[in-house]
């Protein structure tokens, strides 16, 4: 119990700053950030409208999904549970990786880069879409196999920020080989360690 509580607070020490850090670019300064690096694709119209939904959205979810993961706040806000894991699905569904998607076409970093973000749109779509489905048929045990996964996924923002900081001492980031590689190991390992752990959690069946 003290072991995950303290995964809990070095998840939130981590997660928090990221999200204050995605409303920051509400200031709408188009040159602000990582933005001065995407002015061509700002000028084609489509880019802007994608960023923000993404990063804004994105920093939201993941604050959200800090109350959606604890068992004792769920029980204790039922209602609040309810309302904020409404948040949390439909901002994913609509707007962050829909947005991230978009994005994703605009990387200048070399195909296997884009395909990694492309993919990890859509199986967050996908895992987020299945949480939903069986919350909507009370099978709350797939439901919250289903959204640790996508959460799994939504942590990808803090994950590869870390390898960024981790590669930038060792590997030339510039090169599309390295970024590559930090870009599947964002999510990939984040969605089989929790593969793992739900697996390892399944019901035992008796014979």
């Amino acid at each position: 119990m003290r072991l995950k509580l303290l995964a809990f607070w070095i998840l939130v020490v981590l997660a928090v700053p990221l999200a204050f850090n995605a409303l920051s670019y509400l200031n709408f300064n188009f040159g602000y950030g990582f933005l001065r690096l995407k002015q061509k694709a700002i000028e084609t119209g489509w880019y802007l409208p994608a960023y923000y939904s993404h990063v804004v959205f994105a920093g939201l979810i993941l604050l959200a999904g800090l109350f959606q993961i604890r068992e004792n706040w769920r029980a204790r806000w039922p209602k609040a549970h309810k309302s904020i894991g409404k948040f949390y699905v439909f901002g994913i569904l609509f707007f962050a990786a829909p947005g991230g998607f978009v994005m994703g076409l605009f990387i200048e970093r070399g195909p296997w880069v884009t395909l990694s973000f492309i993919l990890q749109c859509a199986a967050w779509i996908i895992c987020t879409a299945m949480a939903f489905y069986f919350a909507i048929n009370r099978n709350w045990q797939q439901h919250r196999n289903w959204m640790w996964r996508s959460y799994s996924l939504t942590l990808a923002a803090i994950t590869l920020r870390l390898y960024i900081f981790v590669s930038s001492w060792s590997m030339n980031l510039a090169q599309p080989e390295a970024y590559a590689t930090i870009a599947w190991l964002s999510w990939v390992p984040n969605l089989l360690i929790c593969e793992w752990v739900v697996w390892a959690k399944r019901p035992e069946k008796k014979i």
